[in-house]
């Protein structure tokens, strides 16, 4: 299972890291007091419960941890705190979501062990969070079968000497770029998101492609024994380049853009939905 993820509170994000070492799970404190509260923002609330609560705000400022997460696409340290430091953030805050919260965190901790002995139970966890999303059980196979690629993608890299955060980032955009002529952060703008995950908006169709660029990347850079950044964005550049032309031939085919700007946020009357 990977180190980062997102758990569900009441349909609201909560981004969460695994320290092996200590065996820990670390939690993004913006996204609790968003959860808790519904503050349209959520970082200006927890900047007022700093100063009204001194010894709450002593502890922030100094011992909280600041752990990368995924922000806005990229990992970036972010203010954290295991379960007993989310559980004195909870007493804080005045809102009837506090006890059924705390139960929900004692869960999540829970869960995680059953993971450890079971990984399997990670991914039906997910195929869990993405029903109650809302999204159909076709979706929910294609975003799963799409992880599986990118995570046999990913593994190569660090074979490979892609270690670095950044250098997965930007192997990612080349694929990405190559096969859409978008990069992720233009895709993400002409759906409208923010801080979202790209790939929970992204369509069956989107999916497929995106599953394809990487498995491509994947099997070119293997059969070139591609190491290190410069020959893997070669491969990148290569394996984006075969998703491309066959959207090309499908879109030919067609007459519809396979890209679109269709998401899965909020009815807004100017977005169009996907289905």
């Amino acid at each position: 299972m990977s180190k980062q993820n997102l758990v569900l509170f009441e349909n609201k994000q909560v981004r969460r890291y695994y320290d092996e070492k200590s065996e820990v799970w670390y939690f993004s404190v913006v996204d609790i007091v968003e959860a808790l509260t519904d503050s349209a923002n959520a970082t200006d609330y927890l900047k007022k419960l700093r100063k009204r609560d001194a010894e709450l705000g002593s502890y922030l400022g100094t011992n909280c941890p600041q752990v990368e997460m995924l922000t806005n696409g990229k990992n970036r340290k972010t203010l954290a705190g295991n379960v007993k430091d989310i559980f004195r953030i909870i007493q804080s805050i005045p809102s009837p979501k506090a006890e059924p919260f705390k139960q929900w965190l004692a869960k999540v901790g829970y869960e995680r062990m059953q993971e450890i002995n079971d990984p399997s139970l990670s991914m039906d966890r997910a195929r869990e969070n993405w029903q109650k999303m809302g999204r159909s059980e076709k979706w929910i196979q294609q975003r799963m079968t799409g992880q599986e690629t990118r995570n046999k993608l990913t593994d190569y890299w660090k074979d490979a000497g892609i270690k670095e955060q950044d250098e997965f980032a930007m192997l990612t955009n080349i694929i990405h770029k190559e096969w859409t002529d978008l990069t992720v952060k233009q895709h993400k703008q002409l759906k409208g998101l923010k801080s979202q995950n790209l790939r929970d908006h992204m369509s069956e169709a989107e999916l497929i492609f995106t599953a394809l660029a990487e498995l491509s990347t994947r099997q070119i850079a293997n059969s070139e024994n591609a190491k290190g950044l410069t020959e893997n964005a070669k491969a990148s550049k290569k394996g984006g380049a075969v998703a491309k032309n066959a959207r090309k031939e499908l879109e030919s085919k067609t007459g519809k853009s396979v890209v679109t700007d269709a998401n899965f946020l909020p009815p807004k009357k100017e977005n169009k939905k996907l289905k």
